[in-house]
């Protein structure tokens, strides 16, 4: 593999310090993807490398790896510091000398890199002819090509990466009506006032998805962007959002000073802004003036029963819906303190307001997840998140998000016709709930209809694309329902974001195949990145004993075991022992931790669907 840098000899003309800066960040991110794919480092020459390897697909591989990893890379800089390359991959004979490979075939490979697009990857006829049914990306011929001082013509093939669709998005229209609502900056003389900017931010997203016409990208998605300088029009790229509005917050005192704007997401334009200056108490008033602004902006007429729920306050207690607004700010960290911390400002904003039904949804969450990553007793926590939320309920039945949590809480008590009615009743009250979409989908596909519940788990995906379950389950639905093709460019798409829920994705799909070459490479990547996660573990010990490597697949076993884990059931199934195999699948279920889709759709169980345990265990 010879791989060199576009530019590089102008720009070390121009400014060299620069250049010479460009090749160190190249060495950081290329050298690890090289030990990865068991890549030999033979030559650095300035701005290029020549790399050997011990076979054709390694080699191919890692030079996706690298294009894809220097192309993420590259969102974070600015232009003058993004690092372009080209590849050239070629297989044949060297003649090796002290460490140095030379021949014809190092020539050839050299002389095909100048072929490939900037950003791209060429190969010869002969590494083509090794990789072409083993490997997920398309490979396309550019025809026979005379290089220099090789005798013969050569066909030369170009890698089609997954994202070249995505290279004129800046000139495609997006639906003006999908809105992104970017974190609003703070700009208060106080920093602990951050979370009152972030709360203008979520009651916007909130209040605009509550509106019929309007698609409104989640809270998760648009959340990452915060402090990160980018371009609204990349943003919008990424989000595929047609409009965004951005605004600042200043808060001294009891008074406020908020900013809006309405940009249109591909020209940058903008669309409308405004200013408002008042006291705190005027704050909802605001709120509910850019929610209206936006949707006047975007030619949607707005009923009366939703001008009536834009200007309804939450609480009428301005203390409370600050210990609210504080709580809102902690329960996105996961650590447990941060949700302890979060619990107790939901809870004095009850204090305060025992009528504001959103501060026992904050409660609530808090609970789900104090149970979900094992801080407090799994079934109590979700016990009292329940009962939360139907006091909730009580005091507000038009509560979208009360509705779309209990659908989550009665989807971990596998209460599934309840969920079904629970999601379906948000997304009535608010179109863009991502997770009652997730939800319903998981409900279709429990009850046998993959393909629809697919199409949901999609919507969900669509309105919050940084979510890693929406991403999870996309991926595997694709997969299951025979779409493989689509379900790898959607797990390479996303590896970024969710990098341990892909490579179990891929570790599965690659076992289903039968290769268990791919999928060895895989498991190692699963230990790399969490030796001592559960589903990692079972996924490691699930290889050992397909393999025949019973000793290591039993180690995996004791020490899920150990843990008092349910995840060993899928390792004794693939040992062949399925009385055990049943035995842990009931208890799974007894704790509301059976993987009933996993076990309906996933090829790895095809064989023993007939087994009446098989029917019994998903009849629960």
């Amino acid at each position: 593999m010879f791989t060199d840098m576009v530019g590089y000899t102008a720009l070390g003309q121009r400014n060299e310090s620069l250049s010479l800066a460009l090749v160190e960040e190249q060495r950081k991110v290329i050298r690890p993807i090289l030990s990865k794919h068991n890549g030999r480092e033979t030559k650095t020459m300035g701005d290029a490398f020549l790399v050997e390897f011990y076979s054709a697909l390694d080699a191919v591989r890692c030079a996706y790896d690298i294009q894809r990893a220097v192309r993420e890379l590259n969102l974070s800089l600015d232009e003058d510091r993004r690092v372009h390359l080209r590849i050239g991959v070629h297989l044949g004979d060297v003649v090796e000398s002290e460490g140095d490979i030379s021949g014809d075939a190092v020539n050839v490979a050299s002389r095909i890199e100048p072929l490939a697009e900037d950003d791209g990857v060429c190969i010869s006829r002969q590494v083509y002819d090794h990789v072409q049914n083993k490997l997920e990306l398309q490979l396309e011929s550019i025809g026979s090509k005379q290089l220099k001082n090789v005798s013969n013509p050569l066909e030369v093939f170009r890698m089609v990466m997954p994202w070249e669709r995505n290279r004129d998005a800046a000139t495609v229209q997006f639906d003006m009506n999908r809105v992104a609502v970017l974190p609003f900056a703070n700009m208060s003389p106080d920093p602990n006032d951050e979370y009152f900017a972030d709360g203008m931010t979520e009651e916007l997203i909130d209040r605009l998805a509550q509106m019929r016409g309007i698609e409104v990208i989640a809270r998760t998605s648009v959340m990452s962007y915060k402090k990160k300088e980018k371009k609204v029009s990349e943003i919008a790229k990424e989000l595929e959002a047609g409009s965004v509005v951005e605004g600042s917050v200043r808060k001294a005192g009891n008074r406020i000073r908020v900013t809006a704007q309405l940009i249109d997401g591909v020209s940058q334009g903008h669309v409308w802004s405004s200013h408002y200056d008042g006291s705190l108490d005027d704050i909802f008033a605001v709120q509910s003036e850019i929610a209206e602004k936006v949707a006047e902006e975007l030619k949607i007429q707005l009923l009366q029963s939703e001008r009536r729920t834009l200007e309804k306050k939450p609480t009428e207690s301005l203390e409370a819906y600050s210990f609210f607004l504080q709580g809102k700010h902690l329960v996105h960290d996961t650590a447990e303190s941060s949700l302890r911390q979060a619990l107790k400002l939901f809870e004095s904003a009850a204090a305060k307001d025992p009528s504001f039904p959103r501060a026992y949804v904050g409660m609530a969450e808090c609970h789900q997840w104090l149970g979900d990553f094992s801080y407090d007793p799994y079934l109590d926590s979700i016990k009292k998140a329940e009962g939360l939320l139907k006091l909730a309920l009580q005091l507000d039945d038009r509560l979208a998000e009360a509705h779309e949590m209990l659908a989550t809480i009665k989807w971990n008590l596998d209460e599934m016709e309840e969920v079904s009615t629970q999601a379906q009743i948000a997304i009535q009250l608010n179109p863009s709930a991502a997770r009652a979409h997730l939800m319903l989908g998981g409900v279709k596909a429990h009850g046998g209809e993959l393909i629809e519940g697919l199409r949901l788990v999609e919507t969900a995906y669509r309105l919050d694309p940084l979510d890693i379950h929406a991403i999870e389950y996309v991926g595997k639905m694709l997969f299951w329902a025979g779409r493989k093709e689509e379900a790898l460019e959607h797990w390479r798409r996303t590896e970024h974001l969710a990098p341990s829920i892909t490579h179990r994705n891929l570790t599965e799909y690659y076992i289903s195949q039968g290769d268990y070459g791919d999928a060895t490479r895989e498991v190692s990547e699963l230990m790399r990145l969490g030796p001592s996660d559960a589903p990692n573990i079972m996924w490691r010990g699930y290889l050992a004993a397909v393999m025949g490597k019973k000793d290591e697949a039993l180690k995996m076993i004791g020490k899920l075991e150990a843990k008092e884990d349910t995840w060993s059931a899928p390792i004794y199934f693939a040992l062949g022992e399925l009385d055990e195999f049943f035995l842990k699948m009931e208890s799974s279920w007894h704790v509301h931790q059976l993987p009933s889709l996993e076990l309906r759709y996933s090829p790895l169980y095809a064989g023993i669907r007939n087994d009446p345990r098989f029917a019994s265990l998903l009849s629960h």
